[in-house]
């Protein structure tokens, strides 16, 4: 929520795609819900966004229990601050990572006489990974281990008491080894060995993985079925053509799991056009419905280009770029609603500077000063 595209605002599509989630879970007959995390885009979501989520959490509770951790994007401390006002809805909600016996893992029991055992692991940035290890009381070797180590014991330690007769779960907001990024996730915590997670980490005994952090619907090799579900909606033109689900999974304490990808079709299409000025010409009379459109200008540089092509494609255009040197040719990009990764990497892109690490940095300053 808060996710807007080149600063137009696309509140009207989260709307249309909660409630679209919700009227899959009362047509499923859901009986335990579980949201991996990245409720909002930032850290400082606007009134608007939390009020959408927090009224769909209400929907979705109204269906069964509901079981949310934060992500990267997250506040982690918001939600520990309103843990109170979920637990009182019967909302498990956790921002930070906490020892099995204090809050880390949660057992609820289904309407169908079920249970459930659910380890919960909220995004863990390595500044805070080693204070987490110590919540664990993990060894001074596992401690003192490499981010993704400590995060892999981590996991041990939640999953370490399986209960053989429940269904043993994970909800975890993470970087797994192998998944492929749609492009709108942020590359620091996505592109860098330190922040990625073996799949081995998960222990045979978990029915189900539930993941967090990537945008496109996949499966992650693992010893066990580990799904990320993705975002609700297109989030980036790397994600075009990409289809949104909801995953509907059908296991038992004495069953293996069965997941099902149920579509969502609420979201806006995100899509890219290349052609030159007079093929864009020819295209004016084309209904794109509502799609969000970026577009490639295969032509010579010339003034007034930007306003053309959105007087001939309309007003769902939210980016012109003439493709012969890769120079946006509008001087007066919209800032307004864009993140402050996105613009950092035009700035980069701008100068010519080519170097990951840079990118890394600026996530790692930014997270410690939005995280006060």
């Amino acid at each position: 929520m808060g996710k807007t595209i080149r600063g137009e605002s696309r509140l009207d599509e989260h709307a249309a795609v909660l409630g679209e989630i919700v009227d899959v879970a009362r047509r499923e007959e859901a009986e335990l819900i579980l949201v991996a995390g990245d409720l909002y885009e930032t850290a400082a979501p606007g009134a608007d966004a939390e009020a959408l989520v927090n009224a769909t959490l209400l929907d979705l509770r109204s269906v069964a229990p509901v079981v949310v951790i934060a992500g990267n994007h997250d506040n982690a401390a918001r939600f520990e601050a309103l843990r109170p006002w979920a637990e009182g809805l019967d909302i498990v909600m956790r921002g930070r990572i906490a020892r099995p016996d204090d809050g880390g893992v949660v057992e609820t029991v289904t309407a169908s006489g079920e249970k459930a055992r659910v380890a919960l692991l909220p995004f863990c940035s390595p500044r805070y990974s080693v204070r987490a290890a110590d919540l664990m009381e993990l060894d001074a070797a596992q401690s003192a281990g490499a981010y993704a180590e400590r995060l892999a014991a981590i996991v041990g330690a939640l999953c370490a008491d399986p209960d053989p007769g429940a269904v043993n779960l994970l909800v975890a907001h993470c970087m797994v080894r192998g998944g492929l990024s749609g492009g709108g996730e942020r590359a620091a915590q996505t592109a860098f060995e330190p922040y990625w997670l073996s799949a081995t980490a998960f222990p045979p005994s978990l029915a189900y993985a539930a993941l967090g952090h990537l945008h496109l619907t996949q499966r992650v090799a693992a010893g066990g079925p580990a799904w990320y579900s993705g975002s609700p909606i297109q989030v980036d033109f790397g994600e075009a053509g990409a289809g949104k689900h909801v995953l509907i999974v059908e296991v038992t304490a004495t069953t293996p799991a069965q997941v099902r990808e149920v579509p969502l079709t609420a979201g806006a299409e995100l899509r890219t056009i290349t052609a030159t000025l007079e093929e864009l010409e020819a295209m004016a009379d084309t209904d794109f419905g509502d799609a969000w459109l970026r577009v490639r200008v295969d032509d010579a540089r010339r003034a007034g280009i930007v306003e053309d092509v959105r007087g001939w494609l309309g007003d769902r255009v939210v980016e012109v770029r003439v493709v012969g040197d890769g120079r946006s040719n509008s001087p007066n990009t919209v800032r307004r609603g864009t993140t402050p990764h996105e613009l950092f990497d035009e700035f980069l892109t701008a100068q010519g500077v080519d170097d990951p690490r840079l990118a890394a940095l600026f996530a790692e300053l930014l997270d410690a000063e939005t995280a006060t």
